[in-house]
């Protein structure tokens, strides 16, 4: 009886020590394809070969339509993401001491694993966790990583970590864009050229007191006559007044249209104009009759501009009890 004992529990013993051996050879054979090719490719049989039981590796297998007939783009866009990320692990890891392998598996070389898995849409990603060791989960089911719009290396590599053993992984590697770096080089080159040639003329513009007066007049009257309250609202242009005509002054404070604010802002300039005009223009004219004149001229489109935008604000606010002639 005790031999019997004794020759079941070498048995058990040896069948153990032969399904690590299995495990372990599989994972170094293909550890070898992915340290010259990473992510390496599989087809059906080297995936059902992979993702049997035991293991005692990690596996994260990108099931993709890479070519044009399947018009996927999300497919074509995320492979050189993935092969930056596959690239950048097997750098990190060149000894395998992870024991993570990255694969793929193209719809051309695993149609029945697509059919298996009812899958409708691609990319996904499979994520198949060790079932022996110190880190396995038994059940071995895999995790899965929709594609609901782009992805990057860096954020399927975040996924991944969730799932791996607490650790120190390789970082994402990105090559070096030796495009980029050309053509920001020969921006960089044309700009200080242009601005070495412009320069003399451009200066002077630059330096006009008279230019930078008008903009930052304009920029002013843009923004007090409500131009952001139109883009953040969102406000019409004008409106019916309910009698089959248009109102261009929307009533109370919080509603605008925009007519009014061009309205309003042109109001603005005109008394500021006539203002700087009676304040700078109108003392530099030698001729007395002339300069009488001009400020009775912009005397009365002061005090007429101010009677029009007294009564537009009553329109704003009925309760106004102030007004000026004619309006």
């Amino acid at each position: 009886m005790r031999f019997l004992k004794l020759l079941a529990l070498t048995a058990l013993s040896w069948t153990a020590v032969a399904a690590k051996k299995a495990t372990t050879n599989r994972f170094d054979t293909y550890f070898s394809k992915q340290a010259s090719s990473a992510p390496f490719e599989l087809d059906e049989k080297g995936y059902n070969e992979l993702t049997a039981t035991p293991r005692d590796y990690s596996l994260a297998v990108l099931l993709t339509a890479r070519d044009a007939r399947y018009a996927c783009g999300l497919c074509r866009e995320f492979d050189p993401e993935w092969s930056i990320l596959g690239r950048s692990w097997q750098k990190g890891d060149r000894n395998g001491a992870h024991r993570m392998l990255l694969s793929t598996v193209d719809f051309d070389n695993g149609r029945n694993i697509f059919m298996k898995l009812q899958l409708q849409t691609a990319p996904v990603l499979l994520f198949f966790p060790p079932t022996v060791g110190p880190h396995a989960k038994p059940d071995g089911q895999p995790l899965r990583l929709e594609f609901l719009g782009p992805q990057t290396a860096d954020s399927v590599r975040s996924w991944l970590l969730r799932h791996l053993p607490p650790g120190e992984y390789p970082p994402i590697s990105r090559p070096i864009n030796y495009a980029r770096i050309g053509a920001s080089i020969t921006i960089l080159l044309g700009a200080f050229t242009f601005i070495t040639v412009a320069y003399p003329y451009v200066l002077p513009v630059v330096q006009n007191r008279t230019l930078w007066a008008g903009i930052s007049l304009i920029l002013i009257l843009l923004f007090t006559s409500g131009h952001m309250f139109n883009h953040i609202r969102k406000v019409p242009y004008v409106a019916g007044n309910g009698r089959g005509g248009i109102a261009y002054f929307a009533p109370g404070f919080q509603n605008q249209y925009g007519m009014e604010t061009q309205i309003v802002a042109a109001m603005y300039a005109l008394l500021s104009f006539a203002t700087i005009s009676l304040a700078l223009k109108v003392p530099r004219i030698k001729d007395p009759r002339t300069q009488q004149i001009a400020v009775i001229i912009w005397a009365s489109v002061l005090f007429g501009m101010y009677s029009f935008l007294l009564s537009v604000f009553r329109v704003k606010n009925g309760g106004y009890p102030f007004w000026l002639p004619p309006f």
